[in-house]
Parts: structure tokens; sequence; C-alpha cells
């Protein structure tokens, strides 16, 4: 019996400390475009799934609590303040045992929205961020390359995604 308390212990300690590193980890990564790293993001939820063939990347879209609020409620034009969409990419690739199937491949990048009218309103409303690679090196070219490629859909307020339909 006391060897399998001290197995427990063991056991919670390390889960304790991995804990702890992830976190610190998250924490000490450098901003991007004076956007602290979003602690926490890998917990989000799924608001959508989408693939560009024009780069072959594969690409989850999540949100913090109140964006998954706002596409599951369908109050996206304009998204409220406090919401921050996470687009997660990475390159296609097809899958060994599947022919059929692309799936994610190399990580590329994380990539940030956070919605503040009045924090952000000269890049209107939202605080671009993005972090490369693996090692989540800050992307720091400017809030008008994301600006730029977002300009098609302003009037869905500078956001490309269409929330997925769940049951």
């Amino acid at each position: 019996m006391k060897q399998l308390a001290g197995l427990l212990v063991l056991l919670f300690a390390g889960c304790a400390g991995m804990a702890v590193r992830g976190y610190a980890a998250e924490t000490s990564m450098a901003p991007s475009h004076g956007i602290s790293y979003p602690v926490g993001w890998r917990n989000w939820a799924v608001i959508a799934v989408s693939h560009r063939t024009d780069n072959k990347t594969s690409r989850v879209i999540l949100g913090n609590d109140t964006a998954v609020k706002a596409a599951r409620s369908g109050k996206t034009n304009p998204w409220p303040d406090g919401a921050v969409l996470a687009k997660v990419v990475w390159k296609d690739t097809q899958l060994k045992d599947w022919k059929a199937a692309t799936v994610p491949g190399t990580f590329v990048h994380a990539e940030f929205m956070f919605k503040d009218a009045a924090k952000y309103s000269e890049s209107h409303g939202w605080g671009w961020a993005r972090w490369v690679g693996l090692e989540q090196k800050p992307f720091e070219k400017g809030m008008q390359v994301c600006i730029a490629c977002h300009a098609p859909v302003k009037d869905r307020d500078w956001v490309f995604t269409d929330p997925a339909i769940l049951p």
C-alpha cells in the first residue's frame, strides 16, 4: 500500500510539474506586435476548420469562451469585444495508410485576432498577432500584413471564418 501511495504521489507530482512547465513556456513567449502570447489557447473550443488549396495548408480555428459563445449564437458581425480567434496552421500531408486523406503535417504557425474596438481602433478593432514554427517565434512584420490579407472580408468584421454548424 505504501508503494502504491508513493507511486501516486510521484505521478501527481510529475503531472503538476508538466502543467507548470507548459504554463511557464506559454508565459515566456515574446510578444507579437506588442500583444502577449495567449495562455491556454490549446484548450479552446473549435469554431471551424479550413483548407487552403492555394498554399496547401490545413487550419483549425479555435476561440476563447467569448468567441465560441458568439459563434454558436450567430453574433459574429461584429464579433464582440473580448473575442479571441486562433488559427492553427499545418502544411498538408498525405496520410501514409490512406492516400485519399489529407492530414496535418509540418506545423506552420498559430495566429490570433484579439477583438477590442477601442484598444485596436487603428487596426479595425482587432489586434493581430502570429507566432511561427514549433518554437513559436513572434512574427514582427507588422499588423498591416494581416490586415491586407483580410481586406476582402472587411464587411464581415475582417474575419474569413464561417463557424461550423454543430448538432
